[in-house]
């Protein structure tokens, strides 16, 4: 039976032909990025969703604020029992800043000042306190890291004529040593993730987060929707690369990329996933829809790069792209299958790509993990992701090329 749930700003159908879900397209970039990334975390029709209240982090002494100098902040929702020394933190997405003009929006949003962020947030999927919705990590303590950087709490600097503070990399430290002082420095086990721009973080930061414990101590990494590629737009301009150039400069990320990267790439180039996850050393695990909604719509086919609207359509709706779009979005798949290859060859990282028109499974319940969650080879990503951090098997799954996988909970904006 289809029901339909009238949401702030948009409308998802669930039990809808192939679980499409209908998102408002018409709202800003910073609401848009809300609604692809939590969808029914942030809006859950659970009747009884656990609420988790924001603690502010008081290290402004050590310049760790956010872009109009406000405190940051995370959400902690304590562990027990087996999970009450380990720890789990996500790192919140939402996009980035590049230039004075985006970053004096975004400082009025919640993505800039803790001013304008939730008081409580709804933990669900990998967040959820519920054995029956997030069978191995329900237990964890679960930490949810605010984004209020705008450059994947990666940048150091400012710009005072702006009145803008860069100081994503100190908001990290700060965080982190808050919750070591809270007893993360007493963990047994430990995952890093985060979605989107945090996706990214989380293997900017992998190895850094490793090194925070003894070697006695589990730690692995997962990145979701987070492997943005360095692709040629549709007019066959780089639409991401200078979006990513323009992070890097402006905020001054270039000192706090990975070494292992810089010693040898430029450090826009290290900004990008694809020139970092292979050297990795610590296990990673990469879910990623094959067609992510973010990527077909702001670096594939944006504005910028489609001024007569031919793809407008097909952005909006994968069902109305023209055969030869689907080529392109099927160059764009074969390029990540690409990318992961010498990634997967390690027996220590895992992957989850699947053929969904979708941009983060983890932290929402109905593609973490529920009845109708999409699978590949009957596996949903919260058992792929437990199976793997846990050594219970090896887990290397890639879908077939769209339209085959029918389990996938595909954005449909209008």
């Amino acid at each position: 039976m289809k029901r339909l749930l009238l949401l702030v700003g948009f409308i998802v159908v669930v039990g809808a032909q192939a679980n499409d879900e209908y998102l408002d397209f018409n709202v800003t970039e910073i609401d848009r990025i809300e609604e692809l990334e939590f969808g029914f975390s942030k809006y859950s029709s659970n009747l009884n969703p656990l609420l988790v209240g924001l603690t502010l982090i008081r290290g402004a002494d050590s310049g760790a604020v956010c872009l109009d100098g406000t405190l940051p902040g995370y959400h902690l929702h304590r562990g027990h029992g087996s999970g009450a020394n380990s720890w789990l933190i996500q790192l919140e997405g939402g996009g980035w800043c590049n230039n004075v003009r985006t970053c004096v929006y975004r400082k009025k949003t919640r993505r800039g000042s803790s001013n304008y962020m939730e008081k409580q947030l709804q933990f669900t999927g990998i967040l959820s306190d519920k054995a029956q919705e997030n069978p191995d990590f329900f237990n964890w303590n679960r930490v949810k890291l605010r984004y209020c950087d705008g450059a994947s709490f990666s940048g150091d600097g400012q710009n005072q004529a702006a009145q803008l503070q860069f100081r994503g990399e100190r908001i990290w430290r700060a965080a982190i040593a808050d919750l070591k002082s809270k007893g993360m420095r007493y963990a047994n086990q430990a995952l890093l993730s985060g979605c989107s721009a945090g996706g990214l973080a989380a293997i900017l930061r992998c190895d850094e987060f490793r090194n925070l414990f003894p070697g006695s101590t589990k730690v692995k990494c997962l990145s979701d929707a987070g492997l943005f590629l360095d692709t040629a737009d549709v007019a066959g301009g780089r639409t991401i690369r200078n979006l990513y150039n323009g992070v890097v400069q402006f905020q001054s990320v270039k000192n706090n990329l990975p070494r292992m990267c810089t010693n040898h790439l430029d450090p826009t180039s290290c900004f990008f996933p694809q020139n970092l996850i292979s050297q990795i050393k610590t296990p990673l695990f990469i879910v990623n829809a094959a067609y992510d909604s973010w990527q077909i719509q702001s670096s594939i086919a944006p504005k910028s790069a489609d001024p007569s609207g031919f793809w407008h359509e097909c952005t909006l709706n994968h069902a109305k792209c023209t055969p030869s779009q689907m080529r392109f979005l099927q160059g764009f798949r074969d390029q990540m299958l690409r990318v992961v290859r010498g990634f997967s060859m390690s027996r220590h990282n895992g992957l989850f790509i699947n053929s969904c028109f979708a941009h983060c499974q983890t932290e929402r319940q109905d593609t973490w993990f529920a009845d109708d969650s999409p699978v590949i080879r009957k596996k949903a990503v919260a058992i792929a992701v437990g199976d793997w951090y846990f050594d219970r098997a090896e887990v290397k799954l890639v879908d077939c090329p769209y339209p085959c996988d029918k389990s996938c909970h595909n954005l449909v904006f209008r």
